[in-house]
């Protein structure tokens, strides 16, 4: 059988019209979130750091520290639980040109792969701390919906939640960015058990050995691409230091602007590029083209069809007979003729019809 054209453009234009709306608000929330399978290497230096040589006692000026971060995702971690990825970081800090570790960390988060915010699940821990409770964003900003204004983030190191605060637009490369400003005050972190001479906390020659406790304060600088969320390039200002109990001596231990190497801002770029080219697809671009085109379908169809009746030629006049109907030649009396009705057989006009009929007598005879 064949189909008409008209008819196949109106079938495809009604199938894109109503496949619109699928591809905004089901394809798109299907694409729209984090994966729950990720790898990522990320490398951060200093190239100017200052590091103290407990060995030696004595403080170093001018060494450059590489931080590799790296991330794996857990996709069996979240126990079947779609809705949530569970991602390992692990952080390696290193001098550059010994190649001598200095400090190691690593945490575990979950978070809502649709909304970024951090789950209390699934065995998340900061250096094998199960008790932490983590709250707000964590690795990654609100996915695909980021907004000028403050978002609360989690800090690792002081195992708190902090704000995270807009500080402006920068271009980077090229590509527009949000840059947000997280300032971690000066907290203690660790109580250490050990004294250290009075002179090199800058007490005098002549004081005694203090016990001194282990601080940091950093301001963590972010540039993320509003269109997916993505953090495409970071700075650490960290300056850990040793503080007597009474706050009078301090020995900076520590003390590095760290930012990202700029062939991994250009790698996180790409990817964010990727994820914004899809997602521009699924909300924005995939929906606009299916609804014009199936809308032009349809009206190309209906066009079609109307041009189509419109040359169809008249239907033919049928004969009319002499009787002055349709059909062909009548076969019955004409028209105003009073048909005579028979009588019924064996009534008793049926019996005088069928009588033989005399003749008549003949007058003049005897």
């Amino acid at each position: 059988m064949r189909r008409s054209p008209a008819l196949v453009l109106v079938v495809a234009g009604a199938f894109l019209t109503t496949l619109a709306p699928l591809i905004r608000f089901y394809v798109s929330a299907q694409v729209v979130q984090a994966p729950l399978n990720r790898y990522e290497r990320v490398r951060l230096e200093a190239p100017n750091a200052s590091l103290f040589d407990m060995a030696k006692l004595k403080l170093r000026t001018g060494v450059t520290l590489v931080a590799d971060s790296t991330i794996r995702g857990d996709v069996k971690a979240n126990g079947g639980n779609g809705r949530v990825a569970v991602w390992d970081s692990s952080t390696t800090i290193t001098e550059k040109d010994t190649g001598k570790q200095v400090q190691l960390q690593a945490y575990r988060m979950a978070f809502d792969r649709r909304t970024g915010l951090l789950e209390n699940c699934c065995g998340v821990n900061v250096g094998g701390d199960v008790n932490v409770k983590m709250f707000g964003y964590g690795l990654l900003f609100p996915i695909a919906n980021v907004h000028k204004r403050d978002y609360p983030f989690y800090d690792t190191t002081t195992r708190r939640t902090l704000p995270m605060r807009f500080s402006g637009e920068e271009n980077l490369g090229g590509m527009k960015t949000y840059r947000f400003i997280q300032e971690v005050p000066l907290v203690k972190v660790e109580s250490m058990n050990v004294k250290l001479p009075g002179d090199m906390l800058g007490l005098g020659k002549d004081a005694y050995p203090q016990r001194v406790d282990r601080y940091f304060e950093a301001v963590n600088t972010q540039w993320v691409d509003p269109r997916t969320g993505v953090p495409v390039k970071q700075e650490q200002k960290v300056t850990q230091s040793l503080r007597t109990r009474d706050g009078l001596g301090k020995l900076i231990v520590a003390d590095a602007d760290m930012v990202t190497v700029p062939e991994d801002q250009k790698k996180l770029a790409d990817l964010s590029n990727e994820s914004a080219l899809a997602i521009g697809w699924t909300r924005i671009y995939g929906p606009v083209l299916a609804l014009v085109v199936g809308l032009g379908l349809l009206g190309t169809g209906s066009a079609m069809v109307l041009l189509r009746r419109r040359d169809l030629p008249p239907p033919p006049t049928a004969p009319r007979g002499p009787d002055g109907r349709f059909g062909g030649v009548a076969t019955g009396p004409p028209p105003g003729t009073r048909r005579r009705a028979h009588p019924a057989a064996g009534s008793a006009r049926a019996r005088r019809q069928q009588r033989p009929q005399r003749r008549p007598r003949r007058l003049g005879r005897s």
